[in-house]
């Protein structure tokens, strides 16, 4: 009896510490740190300002059609023909115009949240290796987490401290 008591003892003793995993909402976090609601607001400002120009294009061609279809009964085929062609160029145009607006946003916002990941990857580092975790996960990496697991506020608290306004 001793011996087996001695020997469950040896295996708690023996036996690993469960691994400590911390889960972190990196979306999240850029949206929430100083840097990143900045960077949102100011590439947001710029697409509402691209907008209107879109906006007086998109109206420019709405004009365009009224006044075709207004005047189709009296023009020539040739004048209306003449017309319909410059409305489909236009209409390309403002498409063009379009991707090309949403790729540029699209393109210095990931720029824009790159920079910032790099610099949480490295507070995650210090937080792994000060907190003892064994590894930080991306929250989407992880089917179920505890919430007590989750970081992404110390993340926050600590991004803007070391990279917010100095107040």
């Amino acid at each position: 009896m001793r011996i087996a008591l001695a020997l469950v003892a040896a295996l708690c003793v023996s036996a690993p510490a469960a691994a400590k995993i911390a889960i972190v909402d990196l979306q999240r976090a850029v949206q929430e740190v100083e840097e990143g609601a900045a960077a949102k607001a100011s590439l947001k400002k710029e697409f509402d300002a691209k907008q209107k120009q879109l906006d007086a294009r998109q109206n420019e061609l709405k004009t365009m059609k009224d006044e075709l279809d207004a005047q189709a009964t009296i023009m020539t085929t040739e004048k209306k023909q003449e017309r319909v062609g410059e409305l489909q160029k236009k209409f390309v145009e403002v498409q063009q115009l379009y991707m090309s607006l949403q790729q540029d946003l699209s393109k210095r916002e990931q720029e824009a949240f790159a920079r910032i990941i790099e610099k949480m990857v490295l507070i995650l580092k210090q937080m792994g290796e000060n907190g003892s975790y064994e590894a930080i996960i991306e929250k989407n990496a992880a089917p179920y987490f505890n919430p007590k697991n989750d970081v992404t506020d110390e993340l926050v608290k600590r991004y803007d401290a070391a990279y917010g306004k100095k107040k």
